[in-house]
C-alpha cells in the first residue's frame, strides 16, 4: 500500500513539474498527440489578440525581432516559475531585438490577469489567448508551451514544459547573434 501511494505521489509530481494541462483545451486537442504542434522549421502563424488593456496586438508588429511566444496561465505552477527568467531575458535582450509575448490561457477576466502581471513585474507583452491562436500553433496540449521564432518568422525551438532560465537564455542568445 505504501508503494502504491508513493507511486501515485511520484506520478503527480512529475505531471506538475512537466507542465499543466490548459483549462481551455478542446476535446479534439486533448486527443491529439503532444507532438502535434508546430515544430522547428515551420513558419510562425499570423495572429491578432488583445492585450491586457484591450488593444489589438499582432504578430506582424514584431517583424524583424526574435520572438518568444509563451503559452501560460496564472494557475500553472511551472508557468509562474518561469516568469522571472522571461522578465530578465526581456530586460537584458530587449534592446537587441527580443520580444517576449505571454499568451495567457486563463479563463478569468483580463483585468485579473493584468493585476497578476503587475504584481509579478512582467515587463513584456501579455495577450489573452483563444482557441484560434492555439489551433494556429498546431496544438497546445500542456502549458507552458513556448515557441522561439527567429527574425525571419521561422520557429527555431519549441519547448514543452519548463526549463531553467540559464538553459533557455542560451537558446535565445544564439538567435540574437
Amino acid at each position: 500500500m505504501k508503494r502504491l501511494t508513493a507511486l501515485f505521489l511520484a506520478v503527480g509530481l512529475i505531471a506538475i513539474l512537466a507542465g499543466c494541462s490548459p483549462k481551455t483545451e478542446s476535446a479534439a486537442s486533448a486527443a491529439a498527440p503532444l507532438s502535434a504542434g508546430l515544430n522547428p522549421g515551420a513558419a510562425a502563424p499570423a495572429w491578432t489578440l488583445k492585450d491586457l488593456d484591450g488593444k489589438e496586438v499582432s504578430f506582424a508588429q514584431f517583424a524583424g525581432k526574435v520572438v518568444v511566444v509563451d503559452f501560460w496561465a496564472t494557475w500553472c505552477g511551472p508557468c509562474v516559475s518561469e516568469l522571472p527568467g522571461y522578465i530578465a531575458l526581456q530586460q537584458k535582450y530587449g534592446p537587441q531585438g527580443l520580444a517576449i509575448i505571454g499568451v495567457s490561457l486563463d479563463t478569468i477576466p483580463s483585468a485579473e490577469v493584468q493585476k497578476f502581471a503587475k504584481a509579478k513585474g512582467m515587463n513584456y507583452t501579455v495577450v489573452m489567448g483563444d482557441e484560434a491562436v492555439q489551433k494556429a500553433f498546431g496544438a497546445i496540449d500542456a502549458i507552458p508551451t513556448t515557441f522561439l521564432i527567429d527574425r525571419t518568422g521561422v520557429i527555431r525551438d519549441r519547448k514543452l514544459g519548463s526549463l531553467s532560465a540559464a538553459e533557455y537564455e542560451k537558446r535565445v542568445a544564439a538567435l540574437l547573434k
